[in-house]
């Protein structure tokens, strides 16, 4: 997503937050942005936006002329969100439903294309609308600080409010892999979503590839989904569950002879070409094997990001999003590891010698619902940190950047626990 050459006036010449959501989501060169003034000559409007606090601080885009959509712009969703952050938008959707978020001072967007040109043509809100067959769509948008891992987001509202899906953006080789990956374990997940104890998943809706961009639109989250308390204790039935995808269990295959392990013997090579830090990959890809190679291991699918803030209950059922980093053949106990060790990286903010020993505890306490012994416990956990670092690597060769958490810190600690 290259900064394009407008008007000053234009957000999208800005390298904060707003400029970077901005170009993503109008990026079409025939769309025009102007703040606070009207459209230019030839052109008519076709949305307006409330800059939400300011320009300088945006956190929302929201869509102004329909006040229930505006109002579910914000409500939708917030029991998922952090308490501060659901408190401003709670307090922002009750001004917005009486339409008082239109009368507030808040930099008002307008977004205006020259009079031939068809919104859903050039426009991705309206090209997402088009998908769905929806008439008339609105969409909000959250503006954060300019990240090559983020991927920017449109929620989607008719105008009475009604949620019509949920739309991720690709931009940069790393964030297209994710919404690739996403939209093909979507389209595969009907399947299997029926199956005693899987977790429910939204539907895919439509998939687009333009301009450099790839889209996945997903439907909506039930409105009265609840998330899973961070503190929930695993859910192994489930855990099984995306493992197996309705299959019974899958004979134990050596680590030596997987697909898996080719696959990552594979990688650390690529990473080692151009990554000064991918040689210590390849060897402890090789410690790996020389360790763990003659262990038998139940493969099967993971989630992939299996952590309390991408999972929620709904009707006494357990719903599970984000499923970008999902994939098939990997030891079973990826999902449970990644669970330990992303609440202490994340939640706790501890750093990554902290987090695998968390993984280490977790398996321990619940590696036996999956099956697991010692030897495979331990084969798991070190399997799974080195499919980390192999991640971490993907994003960065990708354009994402190293994450300074992750790197070099747990390419030591993988060594060290081969070493001890």
């Amino acid at each position: 997503m290259t900064a394009r050459t407008t008007d000053a006036a234009d957000p999208r010449s800005r390298t904060d937050g707003l400029g970077w959501v901005t170009r993503a989501v109008f990026g079409d060169e025939r769309i025009a942005l102007t703040v606070g003034a009207p459209p230019p000559p030839g052109h008519r409007e076709v949305a307006r936006y409330a800059v939400v606090p300011s320009l300088a601080r945006a956190r929302f885009l929201l869509p102004l002329g329909a006040p229930r959509a505006t109002a579910a712009s914000l409500l939708a969703y917030n029991a998922l969100r952090p308490p501060k952050v659901r408190a401003v938008r709670a307090a922002l959707g009750v001004l917005a439903r009486v339409g008082a978020v239109d009368l507030a001072p808040f930099p008002r967007l307008t977004v205006s294309l020259p009079d031939p040109v068809a919104v859903d043509e050039a426009l991705l809100a309206g090209r997402l609308g088009a998908a769905l067959g929806a008439p008339s769509v609105l969409a909000a948008c959250g503006v954060r600080p300019p990240d090559p891992n983020h991927k920017p987001t449109l929620q989607l509202f008719a105008p009475d409010g009604r949620a019509l899906g949920y739309a991720k953006i690709g931009w940069n080789g790393a964030t297209r892999a994710l919404v690739t990956t996403e939209a093909a374990a979507l389209r595969e997940l009907p399947a299997v979503t029926g199956t005693p104890d899987h977790p429910a998943a939204p539907r895919l809706l439509a998939e687009t590839t333009a301009a450099g961009q790839v889209v996945a639109l997903v439907e909506p989250l039930p409105p009265d989904v609840r998330g899973v308390p961070v503190d929930d204790p695993p859910r192994i039935a489930a855990l099984l569950a995306v493992a197996r995808r309705g299959d019974p269990p899958a004979p134990p295959r050596p680590l030596a002879a997987s697909a898996f392990l080719a696959r990552l013997t594979a990688e650390a090579g690529r990473a080692a070409v151009g990554t000064p830090d991918g040689a210590r990959a390849v060897a402890a890809v090789a410690a790996l094997a020389d360790r763990h190679g003659g262990t038998a291991v139940e493969f099967g699918h993971w989630h992939g990001d299996w952590v309390p803030w991408n999972l929620g209950v709904h009707a006494g059922r357990l719903v599970a999003w984000d499923w970008e980093h999902s994939g098939p053949d990997v030891p079973l106990g990826f999902d449970l590891a990644h669970d330990a060790f992303q609440r202490a990286l994340v939640l706790r903010g501890e750093p990554a010698a902290v987090a695998a020993r968390a993984v280490d505890a977790q398996l321990d306490r619940h590696g036996a619902g999956l099956g697991l012994g010692s030897a495979t416990g331990r084969l798991v956990a070190d399997a799974y940190l080195l499919e980390m670092w192999l991640r971490t690597w993907r994003l960065a060769d990708a354009g994402a950047g190293w994450n300074a958490a992750l790197h070099p810190a747990l390419l030591d600690v993988i060594e060290k626990r081969h070493s001890g």
